[in-house]
């Protein structure tokens, strides 16, 4: 495994900011963006990323709503051709894997906590969000049994383009997971443990599996620090992480607050001791790391921070400390 990254943009810029911290592996945005995906663009970015001397490992999708992928519908079948296409094109390009999401709620927090050295930490509070549960999305009453219905059909369809082209998939899991009565009118389904077990279950395939953020995962969990190493052994034993997103909470489900790797609740050592047990093999990236009004560019200080902590862990381990 090595330290990678998913910051936008994909420009001659970042990629030196990239290969000045030492990161060599990306997930690659789209240089039209809001535009899908083309072979032409494709292949035009893993070129780039090459004259830089970094690999291309992941393209994330580009004129894609996450939403309408489990919508109902033709939003759904444009969006889900849109995702069959841009496997089928990454495969002509040279690019081995796609990471999606399937939700009709985006990355839901309900404030900022005060945190180290001023800077802010992403929170929710269940608590704190019950009150907009009446407040629905444009996707309505969405129980669990339509959800997975839909992640079904979706499933139905992608996957044999992934088998035929040998292109990963990977979803990332809902962020954060809310109570079983649903949020806003939706069951986030892959917001529990479970739900993402059904998920890699469904259409069993070597090239459907995970983009496992560390962080959303220690969201489900009641003691994250002790229950997300089974979580890791259960799905890196299966082959099905795909990409690692790797950040830290304080906390628990329905009340955490995200922030810097070494001061959360997980032992990001011990973390990164069992990824490396179960012989994940691929990129292992910082993601949502705190803010502060002296780093508005992208959040370059985080992340350049957040790229020498997994960099130098990844170095002991492999030296067998």
């Amino acid at each position: 495994m090595y330290v990678g990254t998913q910051r936008n943009p994909t420009t001659p810029e970042m990629l030196d900011y990239f290969k000045r911290h030492g990161v060599e592996h990306i997930a690659g945005y789209s240089p039209n963006s809001g535009e899908p995906w083309t072979v032409e663009t494709l292949t035009q970015t893993r070129e780039m990323c090459e004259r830089h001397s970094v690999t291309l490992d992941f393209v994330v999708p580009s004129g894609i709503r996450s939403r309408d992928l489990v919508a109902a519908g033709d939003a759904r079948d444009r969006a889900v051709e849109g995702i069959r296409q841009l496997v089928a094109d990454c495969a002509e390009a040279g690019i081995p894997a796609v990471k999606y999401n399937l939700s009709f709620l985006s990355m839901q927090r309900t404030g900022s906590t005060p945190g180290r050295g001023g800077s802010s930490y992403g929170t929710w509070r269940w608590n704190d969000a019950k009150e907009k549960t009446g407040e629905l999305t444009e996707a309505g009453h969405v129980d669990a049994e339509t959800f997975w219905e839909r992640i079904d059909t979706f499933l139905t369809r992608v996957v044999p383009v992934a088998n035929e082209t040998k292109v990963r998939i990977a979803c990332h899991p809902h962020d954060p997971g809310v109570p079983p009565e649903g949020y806003r009118g939706v069951d986030r389904v892959l917001g529990t443990v479970e739900g993402l077990k059904k998920l890699v279950a469904m259409h069993e395939s070597p090239y459907h599996g995970l983009n496992l953020c560390l962080g959303t995962t220690a969201e489900m969990l009641q003691d994250p620090n002790r229950e997300i190493h089974d979580v890791i052994r259960y799905f890196g034993e299966r082959r099905k992480l795909f990409n690692i997103h790797f950040r830290n909470i304080k906390g628990r489900r329905d009340d955490f607050m995200e922030v810097w790797p070494d001061e959360g609740d997980m032992n990001m050592v011990e973390v990164a001791r069992t990824l490396y047990e179960v012989d994940y093999p691929y990129m292992v990236m910082p993601d949502h790391m705190p803010r502060h009004p002296d780093d508005p560019d992208f959040g370059r200080q985080a992340f350049a921070y957040g790229f020498g902590y997994i960099k130098g862990i990844l170095q002991a381990l492999e030296t067998g400390v």
